[in-house]
């Protein structure tokens, strides 16, 4: 059984899931009261993709043995990942304490907030997760201010030793991995909110002004089922904490009322990237060499026309990694945006000008070619890797528009091709992050649906079990056919042996049939 559950996790590490899951699927069939068996299948599943099915699995791991706190916790991360957070905060308060369970989560300094924002980001709540980021920073900002407690004690106690390390882990504190993604959600969800800005009330009447009476009606009555289901779960939520709130001793804990629950008032700022500065000077100071920092700079400086400051954040970028595929989209983007500029007219501009002209020959890349050129170029290095040819299609989209065509048939022609590295069997070259942010770009940037389309089923053959390309063998199914297939197992086989197979890998048929999908 042993010898299965390292076979497992070798094939996952080799991206080879479906034998990775058929392995795991037999050791458990050997002994199936081990819960580290159904902990690796779950994350094998969201290897693969299908992370509703690994959320699934992490649970029923976490029902054997409901004492287990890491088991919780894997839960609690896989319900994230899967975009399941009101269920994953309600698995997470089991281990607190009496009383305000969410306010002493939030105390402990767990940073869970960081996965929960990054959730909420990918749903479209920008308030809820600005609110869960800034979480993170004041984290940081009270272990910055829990340190003074220690001076005294330490010169005190003679621990100088103990003492020097905790002076100079301050001094790293911001470089830190969880602040550096907290700080770059929170810049990102600024950037969000400067380019599509919530409308005002004025607007929104407007908008309805405009529809015709039947339209009308019905916009008003999504809203009041809306008001409704949220009066419902805010009355749920104030009996959960009202009962939590007696603890085991019968004393009632005052809780402190939230102003701003869903960080509405967190989006009323008036300009978003002088706040996303704050953060990104933090993350200029802390970790210039990450490639994220620069360009957020990048993209933040372009959007103030700061035309020096991206310029920096450009030559940065080139420095760290100059055949990264990021970076040359921050190249060819910068100098398109400064070629369409008007001709300099006030005596900074002309500096400005100045500077630029004196430095793009010091730029290998841009070395007597034009952009055109420098993206054909960047296109012969790196013909065999698919998110640099991205890259390229998308610059020559930029550069030429009227050649979408030639675009989009530059990424649909990229090669899939096997890699041996070392001996060992062949595996596919590409990676399934890489495809979902490819079809992003399909959808988009370039807006070509038939593309995206053709890109999705190409991509759901590749990796049968992504839930985002709705393979085969992941659980992306509707509930009425789930509920009839249940109904036919119960009486045999069902007519479909690929879904029979497939819903024998996924895990327990009857573990996805309350699973919101």
């Amino acid at each position: 059984m042993w010898t299965l559950f390292l076979v497992a996790q070798h094939y996952d590490r080799r991206s080879q899931y479906g034998t990775a899951l058929a392995k795991i699927d037999e050791a458990i069939s050997h002994t199936p009261t081990v819960i580290d068996l159904y902990s690796v299948k779950s994350r094998i599943l969201k290897h693969a993709g299908d992370l509703t099915a690994a959320a699934a699995l992490a649970d029923e791991a976490r029902c054997m043995d409901l004492a287990d706190r890491y088991i919780n916790s894997e839960c609690v991360k896989r319900m994230l990942q899967a975009d399941q957070v009101s269920l994953a905060e309600k698995t997470a308060v089991l281990f607190t304490k009496d009383g305000d369970q969410h306010n002493n989560l939030y105390d402990m300094q767990c940073m869970y907030e960081l996965a929960s924002g990054e959730s909420y980001f990918r749903q479209g709540e920008l308030g809820k997760a600005l609110k869960k980021f800034l979480a993170v920073e004041k984290h940081y900002a009270d272990i910055t201010e829990d340190q003074f407690d220690f001076h005294s004690y330490c010169l005190r106690k003679m621990t100088l030793r103990t003492y020097v390390e905790m002076l100079k882990f301050q001094d790293r504190l911001h470089s830190h991995s969880y602040f550096c993604k907290a700080a770059a959600g929170a810049i990102r969800c600024y950037l969000k909110l400067f380019d599509s800005p919530p409308k005002s009330a004025t607007e929104k009447d407007e908008e309805m002004s405009k529809l015709l009476p039947s339209q009308k009606k019905k916009m008003r009555q999504k809203q009041r089922k809306a008001e409704a289901r949220a009066k419902k779960e805010a009355e749920s939520k104030n009996e959960e904490i009202s009962a939590s709130n007696v603890s085991k001793s019968g004393k009632r804990h005052v809780k402190a009322v939230d102003p701003d629950p869903h960080g509405e008032k967190l989006l009323q700022v008036e300009d978003p990237l002088m706040e996303a500065t704050k953060y990104l000077k933090l993350l200029q100071k802390h970790s210039p060499d990450s490639l994220e920092t620069h360009f957020l700079s990048f993209e933040v400086n372009m959007r103030k026309q700061k035309i020096l400051l991206a310029f920096q954040a450009v030559k940065n970028l080139m420095r760290l990694d100059a055949e990264n595929p990021l970076s040359h989209r921050c190249l060819i983007r910068f100098f398109n945006k400064v070629s369409s500029m008007p001709a300099p007219v006030s005596d900074a501009e002309r500096l400005v000008w100045s500077v630029l002209e004196a430095e793009r020959p010091a730029i290998s890349q841009l070395h007597q070619k034009s952009l055109t050129d420098a993206n054909i170029s960047f296109l012969r290095e790196h013909e065999n890797s698919l998110m640099h040819r991205v890259a390229v299609a998308e610059m020559l989209y930029l550069l030429e528009p009227n050649k979408k065509s030639e675009a989009v048939k530059l990424i649909e022609d990229s090669p899939n091709n096997m890699v041996s590295i070392k001996g060992a069997p062949p595996v596919q070259l590409w990676k399934l992050e890489d495809c979902i942010a490819v079809h992003e770009v399909l959808e988009n940037v370039l807006i070509d649906k038939e593309a995206a389309s053709r890109w999705k089923a190409r991509c759901a053959e590749c990796f049968p079990y992504s839930r985002y390309f709705e393979g085969i063998r992941s659980s992306v199914v509707s509930k009425a056919y789930l509920n009839n297939l249940i109904d036919n197992s119960e009486n045999g086989a069902s007519n479909h042996p690929e879904l029979n197979n497939s819903i024998a890998l996924n895990g327990k048929l009857e573990t996805f049939k309350d699973l919101k999908i």
